[in-house]
């Protein structure tokens, strides 16, 4: 049974990497951006203890799967679950560069143009990762990989072989 945990920047392929994991090894997905917002404008993040309960029924309805997202916070919770790891750790340059080749993610935005509009907000949230120190953060992210004691492996490239 894989359980896999993938994390790391915006636009470091998260999402991708998990849905080619997912198809090739027959894995059920989780997107913790699904699951870590209210559906109110402007945005607002859930609490700890929603976000738990939905991270709990997802693992407890599935036997093999890969989580991913940014949240430091929420993967912590997921962590004790694994069995392995996986931290895109990209340049920034790397990350914007995919954020600005992004294809629409209707699951995210309501229209390819309302995703758009919000690309320079997304660059520069992504420019701030090494610096930040909140739970998207480069340091947050390192400091989870370095306290996992189980498989681990740290991808500083797309399409990066073991």
């Amino acid at each position: 049974m894989e359980k896999i945990v993938i994390f790391g920047n915006s636009g470091s392929g998260k999402s991708t990497l998990a849905k080619t994991l997912c198809r090739s090894e027959s894995l059920q997905h989780l997107d913790l951006d699904s699951l870590a917002w209210k559906a109110v404008s402007p945005p607002e993040r859930k609490s700890i203890a929603e976000s738990r309960q939905e991270i709990e029924a997802f693992v407890s309805l599935n036997k093999s799967w890969v989580i991913e997202g940014c949240y430091s916070d929420l993967l912590a919770l997921v962590m004790p679950f694994s069995s392995e790891i996986i931290f895109l750790d990209l340049p920034v340059e790397a990350c914007i560069a995919n954020a600005r080749k992004r294809t629409w993610e209707p699951h995210k935005y309501e229209s390819k143009e309302a995703q758009d509009a919000n690309l320079n907000m997304l660059v520069d949230w992504i420019a701030q990762y090494p610096h930040r120190s909140d739970t998207f953060s480069r340091s947050s992210h390192e400091a989870l990989f370095n306290g996992y004691s189980g498989r681990k492996r740290i991808f500083k490239k797309n399409n990066q072989q073991e």
